[in-house]
């Protein structure tokens, strides 16, 4: 296992981001056939560990490449070493790339009672749980990999006066004052910064919440 602090700094430099729990980057491409060139490159470059840690999709314009160890849920340093592989390979057929492009959105939903509600929204969704992590209050996943995680924020008692469902948006450390400073010019308002930068409270025009949440802080 490599901490997020490790997995970040080993990264930064080869143009991977590290997102909960993840290594993550997108190439830009001027058609899906270049895109499918990126694709065969970052699997031959991850060898026999392809099938175990790597994930892409494939866009026109984009491709998104995602490196975790699956069986595990978790960032280990075999996938550090393969982002290295892949952005070498990625270098030779004149790729780079993008990782300003990523992002990944988590919502929450506050609950009295986590264990009461948690199987409704797996069978909804047809989400299931990540290896290791299926008690009554964990976060639950799209098993194909597409949707946004759920997870569960312990309440202490109803709060009607605000929103039950809130977004989390998980964007890279260093792209994280340019989104807030958007969000803000947009119309919204700052209401907390005070576990920042593990996370900010930003807020509509109508008091509709959204965390923008990076990985430091948190350890």
């Amino acid at each position: 296992m490599v901490s997020r602090a490790e997995a970040s700094e080993a990264v930064l430099d080869v143009g991977w981001r590290f997102l909960l729990g993840t290594l993550q980057s997108a190439v830009p491409v001027p058609s899906l056939a270049a895109g499918a060139e990126v694709v065969a490159a970052a699997v031959r470059a991850a060898g026999e560990h392809a099938d175990g840690h790597l994930r892409a999709d494939l866009r026109a314009d984009r491709v998104f490449l995602s490196l975790q160890t699956l069986r595990l849920a978790s960032l280990t340093s075999r996938d550090v070493e393969l982002a290295h592989r892949i952005s070498a390979a990625l270098a030779t057929i004149g790729r780079t790339t993008e990782p300003q492009a990523v992002q990944m959105l988590e919502v929450a939903i506050d609950a009295l009672d986590s264990a009461a509600i948690r199987p409704f929204w797996k069978a909804v969704l047809g989400y299931t749980h990540e290896p290791s992590a299926d008690g009554p209050a964990d976060p639950i996943v799209d098993p194909a990999g597409r949707g946004p995680a759920i997870w569960f924020q312990q309440m202490t008692e109803p709060r009607p006066q605000r929103n039950r469902v809130h977004f989390d948006l998980c964007v890279p450390h260093d792209q994280a004052p340019g989104r807030l400073a958007a969000a803000v010019a947009a119309g919204g308002r700052l209401v907390s910064e005070r576990r920042a930068p593990a996370f900010w409270v930003l807020a509509d025009a109508e008091g509709n919440e959204v965390c923008v949440t990076t990985w430091q802080g948190r350890d």
